[in-house]
């Protein structure tokens, strides 16, 4: 017969900041789940020790706690687990997380926060409490919300979280005369901006900057290629040529083009034998795709998290539209010219309206990158 656990707040908060830490080893390939991570931690008599650690495998499965328990096997019994979400309760793919727990006979669960997915939403801490296991919801809560949140975001506000990339010169320009390609900040800062593209679900650009620079919008950090997101054009009019980059390199990620319904049938299907998938939104009241449903039909595919690298005509629709959750600034110190193309309002927007807080501001050699958050 085992003793349950009692809480102890030091080391919650301790072995709980890990286990949200160990989740996030796949953010960014785990859609359309959360990034959850778990750890089984025993009380071996010289105090608790880690004997199972987890975390969501991309593609969503399996899930943490079945793993971090497939490592405790035997010593689970009578230990607490601590998961940065509510384990599942409903039978999906595979059966419960919070079955797998009672079955382990795990005594004691510790996560931050409900999951808001309505098959979940509190029934795997209710299953728990009523298998006799003990059951504390809350520690580190606010810092599991952050990694959750495009999950959250997606179950409750029907989007992903957005994270707007700007890389902006010291005169305010962000190309050279007509959008063309230029070299703004150097290559600490570039690194940085490809692990952000590592840590996303998705990138997205509009067709403006696919023609003028011809990307290939993938992760290219050594050792990481494979960590590259889903590559996501604005394309209302069905414009990408198929000499585009992201049509004639081997593909390491999906390309998603988003159309207007009224494109060419045809230029439809020509995309889409070349690999592309090609889906529908409808235009708002200035012509374009409507942000917020390019958003909404993310999210319907599966999106939890955008990292948004397009031009200032897309970058201005989503601050406009205030889409925008998070702005990472990357300001380099050389200066372009009047001949540039201006960053525009959602620079302005985001950098002096008010309506974001900095958050963080780091220097990467030469360039310096300020973080916001959107306030509200």
């Amino acid at each position: 017969m085992h003793v349950t656990p009692t809480a102890r707040p030091d080391i919650d908060a301790a072995f709980m900041a890990a286990a949200i830490r160990l989740g996030t080893r796949e953010l960014g390939r785990t859609w359309p789940n959360p990034a959850v991570g778990a750890l089984i931690v025993a009380d071996r008599g010289a105090g608790p020790v880690v004997v199972g650690r987890g975390w969501t495998r991309p593609g969503g499965r399996p899930h943490a706690e079945v793993l971090a328990l497939a490592e405790a096997g035997d010593l689970a019994r009578g230990a607490t687990c601590y998961v940065s979400l509510e384990p599942c309760s409903h039978h999906g793919r595979t059966p419960p997380c919070a079955e797998a727990l009672v079955a382990a006979g795990i005594a004691r669960v510790v996560s931050p926060l409900d999951d808001p997915d309505p098959r979940v939403a509190g029934r795997g801490h209710a299953r728990l409490r009523e298998a006799g296991i003990a059951v504390e919801v809350g520690p580190m809560a606010a810092e599991a919300r952050r990694v959750h949140d495009g999950h959250i975001m997606r179950i409750l506000r029907d989007r992903p979280r957005v994270t707007l990339k700007l890389a902006v010169s010291a005169d305010g320009m962000i190309a050279g005369a007509g959008g063309a390609p230029v070299a703004i900040t150097g290559a600490p800062a570039r690194a940085v901006a490809h692990m952000l593209r590592a840590r996303h679900d998705a990138i997205l650009v509009g067709i403006g900057t696919v023609l003028a620079d011809d990307p290939a919008l993938t992760c290219r950090l050594p050792g990481m290629e494979d960590r590259s997101p889903v590559r996501v054009v604005l394309d209302g009019g069905l414009r990408l040529p198929r000499s585009a980059a992201l049509l004639r390199r081997p593909a390491p990620a999906p390309v998603w083009v988003v159309a207007a319904a009224d494109a060419d049938p045809h230029r439809r299907v020509e995309l889409e034998s070349l690999g592309a998938n090609v889906l529908s939104a409808p235009r708002g009241s200035d012509g374009h795709l409507d942000p917020a449903a390019v958003l909404e039909l993310l999210a319907a595919q599966g999106i939890t998290r955008v990292l948004v690298e397009g031009g200032a005509t897309v970058a201005a629709s989503l601050v406009a539209a205030d889409l925008v959750d998070e702005a990472m600034l990357f300001h380099g110190p050389g200066v372009i010219g009047s001949h540039g193309l201006p960053a525009g309002s959602a620079l302005a927007a985001i950098a002096g309206s008010g309506a974001y807080r900095r958050e963080d501001r780091r220097r990467l050699g030469e360039d310096v990158l300020d973080s916001f958050a959107r306030l509200g």
